[in-house]
């Protein structure tokens, strides 16, 4: 039976050599290596090189596949956060850090991973209860007078936002719900801050939003009761989780998604010059069109003037010359009616005056009535008493019946 010898009986190590030790015992055991994991974390960089975390129930490793290696990778497209996959590669450390990585030189799909799995068959429910269809989206509001941010107080994402929105247009009002955005407890805070604008401050908008993060630290914005609450708000809602390559549940269930934080700012508001420009070019083109618009009616009337003279002019002179015409006519025609008139009138008096009573009176007749008018026919209507009148040819007599 041997004894355990100690390091110092060994000699010392500096930090340097142990680590190039390690690296030569890791490295020459674990040079080819195969490892069924879950992806996490995963970055494509400018480089073409594809940053990972390789992980399990118990334990995870980081992970690279280099640009020439992923553009051989025949499943490349599905290297996603939340693939179960198989990799074949080589255990690498490096001294600086002391840290070691799995450089993937091969990969194949070996199923989903259980969160995965889980947002896969949530977002299937929801999609088929319509709360992601394009019917229930809703337009922004052009200039929100006032906008609510459900986010971490702690951090850049709610100092980035405010300073993007109050650069473009200074005065807007925005109010902070402050939550957990990571975290068991941060479903419960982000609805309760979703829920607490639909009743306070009365917003024109809302933004829910957090940095990036693996797919395991976003998945709280995948929580089924957030999800809901995003989908039925009374006020449009902008889902800023994360980077563009992110996608959440909330992302589908709000009204318009923004690849990040600060892009849901820009996306909020309007730069208020560039609306100020707009509105001076708009005031002249409106002033302009108005003075078209008027030298154009200004013409119209002089034309329609002109045309109304020249047509009185016209309609003066024919009125005249037929006026000229039908004068010497009329005055003849007047002529021979007043002729025609006068004799008629004539007759007509030879024949009124031949049947009045009065004309009897020349012959020597008299005309008598009764008190009342009446002309006296039959002496028998008279009476003792009654006055009547006679009228001859010159003058009249009043007399009294005697018997």
């Amino acid at each position: 039976m041997s004894a355990t010898v100690p390091p110092s009986a060994r000699g010392k190590y500096t930090v340097s050599s142990l680590t190039m030790r390690l690296k030569q015992v890791i490295e020459g055991g674990f040079s080819n290596v195969c490892v069924e994991a879950e992806i996490s974390g995963c970055r494509r960089y400018p480089s073409g090189h594809v940053y990972f975390t390789l992980k399990d129930s118990g334990a995870q490793i980081s992970a690279v596949m280099f640009a020439s290696a992923f553009q051989r990778c025949p499943v490349r497209d599905s290297l996603k956060d939340g693939a179960k996959v198989t990799v074949y590669g080589s255990v690498s450390v490096y001294p600086p850090r002391g840290n070691y990585q799995l450089i993937v030189t091969k990969a194949e799909l070996a199923g989903q991973g259980d969160l995965m799995q889980r947002y896969l068959e949530l977002k299937a429910k929801l999609e088929s209860e319509g709360l992601f269809d394009s019917s229930r989206k809703r337009p922004l509001p052009f200039l929100p007078r006032r906008i609510g941010i459900v986010t971490s107080e702690a951090g850049a994402v709610i100092h980035d936002m405010c300073n993007v929105i109050f650069r473009r247009f200074p005065g807007i009002n925005v109010r902070l719900y402050p939550t957990l955005v990571q975290g068991a407890e941060a479903p419960a805070e982000l609805t309760a801050g979703i829920r607490y604008f639909q009743s306070e401050f009365d917003p024109d908008l809302i933004i829910i939003a957090r940095g990036g993060g693996s797919f395991e630290d976003l998945f709280c914005f995948n929580d089924e009761t957030l999800v809901r609450a995003v989908a039925s708000s009374s006020v449009p809602v902008i889902s800023a989780v994360g980077h563009e390559t992110d996608y959440t549940l909330c992302d589908f269930a709000a009204d318009v998604r923004a690849g990040t934080p600060s892009i849901a700012a820009e996306i909020a508001v309007p730069k208020k010059d560039e609306l100020i420009s707009r509105l001076a070019v708009l005031r002249r083109s409106l002033a302009m069109r108005l003075s078209a618009k008027w030298q154009w009616f200004a013409q119209r009337i002089d034309q329609l003037s002109d045309s109304l003279s020249s047509s009185l002019t016209v309609a003066g002179e024919r009125s005249r010359s037929r006026l000229d015409r039908v004068v010497p006519r009329l005055s003849s025609a007047l002529k021979v009616g007043l002729v025609k008139a006068e004799a008629g009138l004539g007759r007509a008096s030879a024949k009124l005056h031949a049947l009045s009573p009065y004309s009897v009176l020349e012959r020597g007749y008299s005309l008598t009535t009764a008190e009342d008018g009446s002309v006296v026919k039959d002496a028998s209507v008279l009476s003792a008493g009654s006055r009547i009148r006679t009228r001859f040819r010159h003058g009249e007599a009043e007399s009294v019946v005697v018997a």
